[in-house]
């Protein structure tokens, strides 16, 4: 195990996390670290998306090694809201912001842990697996960057995604699928105060619907929830129409597919219950994921945190992420702990020594000749 440059390592992180790059913002980010890979020898490829997804690129980097070996290594490049304006606080080896923003870790702990890694082999002059880089944008709006990375690129069989949080040496090896609603209820005005029964309010309607659907922990396994709701713009008429915007995740497909058909269903019920037109946009977001314990993938993730004095071990979790959409494209991925703490909040933090120990991890999974 090398003995990783730590003070190089969060004086990196803390570079990418200045670096402005919420969702559809990241070409600053994707720019800098399209350069700095360049720098340590790896082969570059910006890869296109459409405008409306981002201002940036998708990278696609390789660097070859001299182990008979190949893995892909993942992360995304933007952050959440509020994430522009970042300013780190590092006090007693917790790092976090000074409050009104997020912190970044989420995803930039994981690119500043692979670069300082690659950078440490090459110090050490070690071998190594020939390394492909997937670093995508937009992730935080739906996955759509890995959505549209070009799968061609990618020759190796296996991948790791940095994407998670908990103790170092937690592997997610299964993920639920998420199908996403998007539901305008369509009803009928009135004034409110002259002739309201002469309306079909569709706040009424959809509160019918909901009142009757399975909502929030379904089971061990399945979730379902109605996040967005939007309608109405004056007191005294009759709500006409709403939109609502609704998901439901399980890490079965039949479970999902059934809770999916309940929300329809019932949304459908109502509707016809009460004169209403209704129009129900469903679409699978991503799939669900598992891979085995004893696949020689995970065996292998498990024998380098072993090596490192870590104690690896297997998860699920409730949410999505890049690997979702790669093992949805063939690609074997697990997603690994960097050690991030309530993200998407203004009190993530994580700690230099949890980003140490996943860099170390890193240093010896990619010299680690199985």
């Amino acid at each position: 195990m090398s003995t990783i440059n730590q003070q190089r390592l969060i004086n990196h992180f803390i570079e990418l996390i200045k670096i402005n790059s919420e969702s559809r913002n990241e070409k600053a980010i994707a720019e800098t670290l399209a350069e700095q890979l360049g720098e340590l020898g790896f082969t570059v490829h910006r890869l296109p998306v459409p405008e409306a997804v981002s201002n940036g690129f998708n990278i696609y980097a390789r660097l070859d090694g001299n182990i008979n070996d190949t893995i892909a290594i993942s992360c995304h490049m933007d952050t959440v809201n509020p994430g522009n304006d970042i300013e780190p606080i590092i006090e007693d080896g917790v790092i976090r912001s000074k409050g009104d923003t997020i912190l970044g870790g989420d995803d930039k702990s994981g690119i500043a842990a692979i670069m300082e890694a690659v950078r440490c082999i090459q110090a050490d002059n070690r071998d190594h697996k020939t390394i492909e880089l997937a670093f995508t944008v937009h992730e935080e709006g739906g996955l759509q960057g890995s959505k549209l990375f070009d799968m061609s690129y990618i020759t190796a069989e296996k991948a790791i995604v940095l994407d998670s949080g908990g103790a170092i040496g937690a592997i997610v090896t299964t993920a639920p699928g998420q199908q996403s609603l998007k539901v305008t209820i369509t009803g009928k005005p009135a004034h409110a105060g002259l002739a309201p029964e002469e309306g079909i309010n569709a706040l009424t309607v959809a509160a019918d619907a909901i009142t009757n659907m399975r909502l929030s922990r379904i089971d061990e396994e399945t979730t379902a929830n109605i996040g967005v709701v939007q309608g109405g713009q004056v007191t005294n008429i009759v709500m006409p129409s709403l939109y609502l915007a609704a998901e439901a995740r399980s890490l079965n497909d039949t479970k999902l597919e059934r809770q999916t058909a309940h929300m329809i269903e019932t949304f459908e019920q109502a509707a016809a219950k009460h004169g209403a037109q209704i129009n129900i946009e469903s679409s699978r977001s991503y799939n669900a994921y598992h891979i085995d314990d004893n696949d020689p993938h995970v065996q292998s993730i498990m024998s380098a945190f072993t090596a490192n004095g870590l104690t690896p071990f297997t998860k699920s979790t409730g949410g999505g992420s890049d690997a979702n959409v790669f093992n949805g494209n063939g690609l074997k991925t697990v997603n690994l702990s960097t050690g991030m703490s309530k993200v998407h909040t203004t009190e993530e933090f994580i700690t230099v020594d949890d980003m140490t120990k996943i860099t170390e991890f890193l240093y010896t999974f990619l010299c680690k000749n199985d």
